[in-house]
């Protein structure tokens, strides 16, 4: 595996990521996750509804557009991903988290003055351009940015619920198979299957924005 994938995908990169729960948090204050059951079924559902079937095709769609240097494309489906974003903190997380890593590029002397070409820049834009400067196989960059997700959203229920932390570590176990088959469906889908459908991480992200007591900025 390329150092630099694991680089970019660590959660010591400095782009915020450990400050978003991407509405696991309501989730716990609604009820709807009270344990480690529910927290592997809460993220499982969001893993396959959303990030499998709008944000994993849509990053293999970008990669593809900046491995062509197409800045064009690389426009219409950062714009696409925004788009898609259902409620103003996911939108704010996402637009977050790829200002800052296009902040971190610039200063490990990475050139990104084409990333400076698309306001607002979402984070899977700003990664997979990292990823083909650095010529990373986007395959197998895929499954480390799912799991990477995957982590955060283990150290959030970690947090939330809360879990113990060999509860997180067999909840991790059981995500990463979970993580392969995602990211190979993805690697199939056709524009016209991409769809993000979740009604219920919608609802709670929205009630979130209001929640009165919260560790977590979504």
């Amino acid at each position: 595996m390329n150092l630099r994938l694991l680089q970019l995908v660590s959660p010591s990169l400095p782009v915020g990521a450990y400050s978003y729960s991407q509405g696991l948090e309501a989730a716990v204050e609604a009820g709807v996750v009270r344990d480690a059951a529910t927290a592997q079924r809460w993220i499982s559902d969001v893993l396959a509804l959303s990030i499998g079937r709008m944000e994993a095709p849509v990053f293999l769609r970008l990669a593809d557009a900046w491995a062509r240097d197409d800045l064009a494309a690389a426009a219409t489906w950062n714009e696409y991903f925004v788009a898609s974003r259902e409620t103003a903190e996911l939108r704010a997380e996402t637009l977050q988290m790829g200002y800052s890593l296009r902040r971190l590029l610039r200063d490990l002397s990475l050139d990104v003055e084409v990333l400076d070409r698309i306001e607002p820049l979402s984070y899977p834009a700003a990664f997979t351009f990292a990823i083909t400067r650095w010529r990373i196989d986007p395959i197998e960059a895929l499954p480390a940015y799912a799991f990477g997700w995957a982590e955060n959203q283990v150290l959030a229920a970690i947090k939330a619920v809360p879990l113990g932390q060999t509860d997180g570590q067999r909840l991790l176990l059981a995500l990463s198979t979970e993580v392969e088959s995602m990211t190979e469906h993805a690697r199939g889908m056709g524009d016209e299957d991409l769809g993000n459908f979740a009604p219920g991480l919608a609802i709670l992200s929205s009630r979130h924005e209001t929640q009165y007591t919260r560790i977590f900025r979504s």
